[in-house]
């Protein structure tokens, strides 16, 4: 009895440390995330990265050919074989046209203008990117060391429930346990091995998800635990700092002011590019030469009205669009602070129930010892605390998480610029 009692407070007094009872860190140092070189090589290698990079070469591409114009120099060849009657011969005549249109004065300056925009909201989805892949990360990284820890804390149980059968099985063979303690010691064993089982199928789905996405990101050997820290600063500071870090609010702002330009420009085209030209001509078998001047003016209608009309609408569209997405950050910066502050709480419910429950189970054990109790009772108790272990843990995560997701989402965890 007294060896039951041994290993019945060593497991419990593991699985309780394994749960939540680790050295707090200074809350820069953040050593309960991957290494920040390992997290700046795996979000800049991110397929979404990459490609929000090669945006920018895109856009630059753009950026040169809104500077260059468009339009090109045109040549135009002509050839046509004259017959005289009178003389009675044929004589060859041919003509040659070099024309271009000219972009008239303030057309290149919007373009110039449009290339740049173009370019800054290129470079400001790469930091979007960036974000996202960073919360995707994050997301991952948690949900597999909630899996990792869990599964530490269900072998810890397995190995306690399997000394205790072995213990319990010699004490039914000296004749000292009734067959009935014999068997409910193997059923509780059982359930924890199917537990196990569960527990170590999410372990390695949650792991293999993350390294996959991010193969830059190394697993350590065991799951890195922090103590959970409150939140420092008010709601207010956190939802203004989000709105103003947040590259999905600065993109759609900056689309907005990239519409506007694109309806200046539109309200410039309905004066149309004169298109000027040199003509030089034979004629009469070359008897003849000439040469001129071609002007040509396009006279806008109904169509450049309607093109002016559609990009003065598309501004009403964009700030309209930022002006959701401005709403929807600061309900989820609000939402995120809340969440953070709650799962703090939470946690420190979860785990004083933990420790309550793990100190109820050693007293139950203590006093099956003493022949009071039976072992059912004992092994309800370790169910009961093995339970409040694994809620603590998971709270515990996701607290540690929410918090982190507060400072990410704030760009005061990573440097994501």
């Amino acid at each position: 009895m007294r060896h039951l009692e041994f290993l019945h407070r060593a497991g419990l007094a593991g699985a309780l440390l394994a749960a939540g009872a680790v050295v707090a860190q200074p809350a820069g140092l953040a050593t309960d995330l991957p290494p920040v070189e390992h997290v700046t090589a795996a979000i800049e290698q991110h397929p979404s990265v990459a490609g929000a990079r090669a945006g920018i070469n895109l856009e630059e591409a753009n950026r040169r050919r809104l500077n260059a114009g468009p339009h090109e120099l045109n040549v135009r060849l002509g050839a046509q074989q004259r017959h005289d009657a009178t003389a009675g011969r044929n004589m060859g005549e041919w003509d040659v046209m070099v024309e271009r249109a000219l972009r008239l004065p303030g057309k290149g300056v919007l373009d110039a203008q449009l290339g740049e925009q173009g370019v800054d909201l290129a470079k400001l989805g790469v930091g979007d990117a960036r974000h996202e892949a960073g919360r995707s990360l994050l997301r991952l990284w948690f949900t597999w060391a909630r899996a990792a820890t869990q599964l530490r804390l269900w072998r810890d149980q397995r190995d306690l429930l399997k000394r205790q059968a072995e213990v319990t099985a010699r004490r039914n063979q000296l004749g000292d346990a009734a067959r009935q303690e014999k068997l409910l010691a193997e059923a509780a064993l059982a359930q924890a091995e199917a537990a196990l089982l569960q527990a170590q199928t999410r372990a390695e789905v949650s792991a293999s998800e993350l390294t996959r996405s991010f193969p830059q990101i190394r697993l350590p050997e065991r799951p890195p635990a922090a103590l959970p820290q409150p939140v420092d600063k008010p709601s207010y500071y956190w939802e203004a700092r989000i709105a103003r870090h947040n590259h999905e609010l600065a993109l759609a702002r900056g689309e907005v002011e990239r519409r506007r330009t694109q309806a200046e420009r539109a309200r410039a085209e309905r004066s149309a590019d004169p298109t000027l030209g040199v003509r030089v001509s034979s004629e009469r078998a070359g008897a003849e030469r000439v040469v001129g001047l071609v002007l040509a003016v396009p006279i806008g209608g109904a169509l450049r009205a309607a093109g002016q009309e559609a990009a003065a609408a598309q501004i009403d569209v964009a700030a309209q669009r930022a002006a959701v997405i401005e709403r929807r950050l600061a309900a989820e910066g609000a939402a995120t602070y809340v969440a953070a502050t709650r799962a703090y709480e939470a946690w420190r419910q979860t785990r004083a129930a933990a420790e309550a429950m793990t100190r109820s189970a050693e007293l139950t054990a203590r006093a099956h010892q003493l022949g009071e109790g039976s072992l059912g009772e004992v092994l309800v108790a370790q169910r009961l605390a093995i339970d409040a272990r694994l809620a603590a843990s998971s709270v515990q995560f996701e607290a540690v998480e929410a918090r982190y997701r507060l400072l990410l989402d704030a760009h005061e965890l990573w440097d994501l610029d």
